[in-house]
């Protein structure tokens, strides 16, 4: 490349990640072209949005960093320089205006996903990026080039940088299978196994409790595991549970599984309400009313919590309506629910492990593929639903992409 030529930039991944790293690369006077191997781009960011997008969250810096557990030393400095003020601005400069929802997390105001990426990707197209739809990435040929499997059969391609943005494993169908994983390590990168995370869970259900409660709510619970306490719902599936509260826990409760073989999850049903007072609502008299309607009754417990009820006392020998008010004041304020595997990953909202930081420069550059870089879900790095995820990837994507510009200006 001579000194008057425009540097010329790869981006593998038309996810988050990829499209804010040529947002970046543009605005940085770079020619950039992404590949991506579905037909369209941000499949699985539109899925993302599905039930409104969730960009990022508006709570103290510091504890938003924290969210991201174990890889927040190494997230901090790309989350300060892209902040999610900047994310919001962001949008906004996509003509996709934000408000901070009660529980903090920040939308669009259209809630949707759909008119944002248009947006996006139209100002990334006047902006000169060239797009190359169904572009399969398989690794680098001998000679360092990239390798692409295309309708037309395989292509290699030569540029000034590339930037890795492929997305971890969940939802495959959408374009993140972890295909890339083999490719890096034959390359010589270590890369962490893949894992599910906000994810469901196994439970073991009766045939009865799944035919009856499969796809049903437990609203307003408060789930514990290991000392640590989340508000939120959860859904009976045909194998386990998944939801909001479930996703919080996922990673505690994934590690545990992977060690012991199982985790015993804790829900309180009615955690508004003390021990005492569902003891005193329990010695009401029932009158005529069946065991279930006088539970729905007395405490506005619905037909999935008290089926949940029963279904973790079947194996004892005593019945539901045979325990005393204080027992079953305990259990329904910390019902033990035996969880002993994950949902499978494909399933999961996103991925952990990936590529350890460790195998990074500064810049989000591979150490042993110089100038190759790496952002998104492909780093070994996890965090709760409720903008965390999409945060970080837009974040680590504007890192890749100001390395790759320093790297050229050397």
């Amino acid at each position: 490349m001579s000194d008057t030529d425009q540097p010329n930039v790869d981006i593998i991944g038309a996810g988050p990640a990829g499209l804010m790293a040529a947002d970046v690369l543009v605005a940085g006077g770079a020619s950039v072209t992404i590949y991506d191997r579905m037909p369209s781009a941000g499949r699985k960011f539109l899925l993302a949005g599905r039930g409104g997008l969730n960009l990022t969250h508006s709570e103290d810096f510091e504890t938003f960093l924290t969210r991201y557990g174990a890889a927040t030393s190494h997230l901090r400095a790309a989350i300060e320089a892209f902040p999610p003020a900047a994310t919001r601005a962001w949008s906004e400069g996509l003509h996709q205006p934000t408000f901070i929802g009660t529980s903090g997390r920040v939308f669009p105001k259209s809630f949707k996903t759909s008119p944002l990426l248009r947006s996006w990707l139209r100002r990334l197209g006047s902006a000169g990026v060239t797009f190359k739809q169904s572009h399969h990435w398989l690794g680098w040929d001998e000679s360092g080039r990239a390798l692409f499997m295309t309708p037309q059969g395989r292509v290699t391609i030569e540029a000034d940088a590339t930037i890795l943005a492929l997305g971890g494993a969940s939802w495959p169908r959408l374009g993140s299978d972890g295909g890339w994983v083999e490719a890096l390590t034959q390359a010589g990168v270590t890369v962490m196994p893949l894992k599910p995370a906000n994810c469901g869970f196994l439970a073991g259900w009766s045939e009865l409790f799944r035919t009856r409660f499969e796809g049903q709510p437990l609203k307003r619970i408060e789930l514990t595991f290991e000392g640590r306490s989340v508000r939120g719902e959860a859904i009976v599936t045909k194998d386990g549970l998944e939801g909001s509260g479930i996703y919080a826990l996922s990673a505690p409760l994934r590690d545990a599984i992977a060690a012991r073989g199982e985790a015993v999850l804790h829900i309180a049903l009615r955690p508004d309400a003390s021990i005492a007072e569902l003891q005193r609502r329990l010695e009401a008299p029932r009158q005529k009313q069946s065991f279930s309607t006088f539970l729905r009754k007395a405490l506005n417990l619905w037909p999935p919590a008290i089926g949940l009820l029963h279904e973790v006392t079947v194996s004892s020998s005593t019945r539901l309506s045979a325990m005393t008010p204080p027992a079953l004041a305990k259990l329904i304020n910390s019902v033990p629910v035996r969880l002993t595997g994950t949902a499978p990953i494909a399933t999961a909202i996103s991925t952990a492990g990936g590529i350890p930081f460790d195998e990074l420069d500064q810049h989000f550059m591979l150490r042993r593929k110089p100038g190759v870089f790496a952002a998104g879900e492909m780093l070994d790095w996890e965090a709760p639903t409720g903008g965390y995820l999409l945060q970080a990837s837009f974040a680590t994507g504007a890192a890749a992409g100001r390395g790759v510009l320093d790297r050229l200006a050397r």
